[in-house]
C-alpha cells in the first residue's frame, strides 16, 4: 500500500527548513476552530432533521432541501473545508513528532485506524440493533429504510479521513520536498475530474474527487503549519480571500457549479477547495483574536470537552437525532410542518435537547475513543506496511458498504467484520518480535505521545 509512504531514513527525518520545529504547545486557535467546526456540523444535522404528520401518515425529511433560500445560507454553515485544513494542520503536526522518535509511517497511520474505527464499531453495532427493533416493532418499512439512510450519510467523512490519514506521511513528505508542485497536481486532478464529470454527464465519476478535493484542502492544512499564509500581508491574505469568493461566486452562478456549497458537497467539487481556500485566509485574519478567546476558562473547558470527545459526538448526533425523531412520530402528537414560523419557533427547543442528550451519551461512549495505545515501533518491513495497507482498505471499504446499502442490516454485518479486521490488523503486534529493541510509545487520542 503505497499511501502510507516509505519510511523515513535519518536524514530524512530532519525538520524542513520551512516547518517550524515540532513541538509539544498546543495552538489553540486550532483547537477552537476543530470545536466550532463541529458545533456548526451538529447544529446544521440537526436542522436538516424534519419529522411532522402529514396526510398519509408520518414524515421524516431533510427539512432544509429544495430550498431556494438555503444556498447563500451554505456559504457560511458549509464548514467542512475548514474542518479539514485544521485537520491538516493537526496530521502532519502529530506525524512530525511521531518521526522525530523514530516511529514509521505504518505506526502512524495504525495509530489513525484505532483511534477513528474504534468509537465506530460501537455505533454501528448499535444502529444495527436499532433498526432491527424498529423493524420488528411494526415500523414501516419505508420509515426504518430513511433512517438507515440517514445514520450513514455522515459516515462518508470518516472513509474520506482515514484515506486522508493513511496519505498523510507520503504528503508530507511531498509537500517538504515539492509544495507548490503537490498543491498543483491535486488541484488539476480535481479540474480535470470535474471537467470530465461535466462533459460526459455521468455523475458518478465525480466521486472520485472524494479523494482528490480532502487531500487538497488538507494539503492547505500543512500549509497553514508552515506559518506559508501568515507571511502574507493582511492585505495580501485579504485579496487571496476575496479573489476565492469571488471565482467561487462565477463558477456557481455563471458556470455548471451548484449555488449550494452542501451540493457541491456530492459529488465534492473544485468549489469547495475555493470556499476552503477563504475559509483558512479569514482564520488567519483572525487567529490571534481567537487565540485570547480560546485562553478565557470557561471557553477553554467547553473547547476541551469536544476536542477530547470529537469522533465521538460526530459519530453519535446523527443516532440521537433519529432516536428523538421516532419518539416524535411514535407519540403521534401534533407537530408543525418543516421551515413553517412554528417550525422556526421550536428549533432552539429542538437544538437544546439534541445537546443536552448528547452529553451523557458521549460520557458513556466516550472512553472508546480516548483509549490508550501502547504502540511498539513496529518497523518497515514489507509485511507491516502490506498489513497497514490492507487494514487500510478494510476501514475505508466497510464505510463504503454502508453507504451503499444504507445502513441494512446485511451491509451493517459485513461493515462490521471489516472494520473489526481493520483494527485488529492496524493494532496487533505481530511484528514486535522482528522490531529493534525499543522503548513502547503511548499514544494517546489528542496527538499526545508519550515514550516509556
Amino acid at each position: 500500500m503505497t499511501l502510507v509512504g516509505p519510511a523515513p531514513t535519518p536524514t530524512q527525518t530532519a525538520t524542513p527548513r520551512a516547518a517550524p520545529p515540532a513541538g509539544s504547545h498546543r495552538d489553540r486557535s486550532i483547537d477552537l476552530a476543530r470545536a466550532f467546526c463541529l458545533v456548526v456540523v451538529v447544529a446544521l444535522h440537526s436542522m436538516m432533521v424534519g419529522v411532522s404528520i402529514g396526510p398519509h401518515g408520518p414524515l421524516l425529511e431533510n427539512a432544509l432541501e429544495n430550498r431556494d433560500w438555503f444556498a447563500p445560507v451554505s456559504w457560511v454553515v458549509q464548514v467542512m473545508p475548514l474542518f479539514f485544513i485544521v485537520g491538516g494542520y493537526s496530521s502532519i503536526t502529530h506525524w512530525r513528532r511521531m518521526r522525530e522518535r523514530g516511529h514509521s509511517a505504518s505506526d502512524y497511520v495504525s495509530a489513525r485506524i484505532h483511534r477513528l474505527l474504534t468509537p465506530t464499531l460501537a455505533v454501528i453495532a448499535t444502529a444495527g440493533t436499532s433498526l432491527l427493533v424498529m423493524s420488528m416493532s411494526g415500523v414501516p418499512a419505508e420509515i426504518v429504510a430513511t433512517a438507515g439512510f440517514r445514520l450513514s450519510q455522515p459516515l462518508w467523512f470518516l472513509g474520506v479521513y482515514v484515506l486522508c490519514s493513511a496519505a498523510v506521511p507520503l504528503l508530507v513528505r511531498l509537500h517538504e520536498s515539492r509544495p507548490v508542485a503537490t498543491l498543483g497536481v491535486l488541484l488539476g486532478a480535481i479540474a480535470a475530474v470535474d471537467t470530465i464529470r461535466f462533459i460526459s454527464g455521468i455523475e458518478a465519476i465525480g466521486f472520485l474527487n472524494l479523494l482528490f478535493v480532502w487531500l487538497c484542502v488538507q494539503q492547505l492544512g500543512f500549509w497553514l503549519a508552515d506559518n506559508r499564509f501568515e507571511g502574507l500581508s493582511r492585505t495580501a491574505r485579504i485579496q487571496l480571500g476575496v479573489n476565492a469568493l469571488l471565482a467561487l461566486l462565477v463558477l456557481s452562478i455563471g458556470g455548471p457549479y451548484s449555488l449550494d456549497m452542501i451540493e457541491n458537497l456530492n459529488p465534492p467539487t473544485l468549489c469547495l477547495v475555493l470556499l476552503g481556500l477563504a475559509q483558512l485566509c479569514a482564520f488567519t485574519l483572525v487567529r490571534d483574536r481567537l487565540r485570547l478567546l480560546a485562553e478565557h476558562p470557561r471557553a477553554k473547558a467547553i473547547m476541551d470537552g469536544i476536542n477530547t470527545r470529537s469522533m465521538t459526538i460526530y459519530l453519535w448526533h446523527m443516532p440521537v437525532l433519529l432516536v428523538f425523531a421516532a419518539i416524535l412520530l411514535l407519540a403521534q402528537i401534533s407537530l408543525p410542518a418543516p421551515v413553517t414560523g412554528d417550525w422556526w419557533a421550536t428549533r432552539p427547543l429542538w437544538l437544546a435537547a439534541v445537546g443536552l442528550a448528547l452529553i451523557p451519551v458521549v460520557r458513556l461512549t466516550g472512553r472508546l475513543e480516548n483509549m490508550r495505545l501502547a504502540m511498539p515501533f513496529l518497523g518497515t518491513s514489507t509485511p507491516v506496511r502490506v498489513r497497514t495497507g490492507i487494514a487500510v482498505l478494510l476501514g475505508a471499504g466497510g464505510v463504503l458498504v454502508l453507504l451503499v446499502t444504507g445502513l441494512s442490516l446485511v451491509g451493517i454485518g459485513i461493515a462490521l467484520v471489516m472494520m473489526t479486521s481493520a483494527v485488529l490488523l492496524a493494532t496487533l503486534r505481530l511484528a514486535a518480535a522482528r522490531a529493534p529493541a525499543r522503548a513502547a510509545t503511548q499514544i494517546y487520542a489528542d496527538g499526545r505521545i508519550h515514550r516509556h
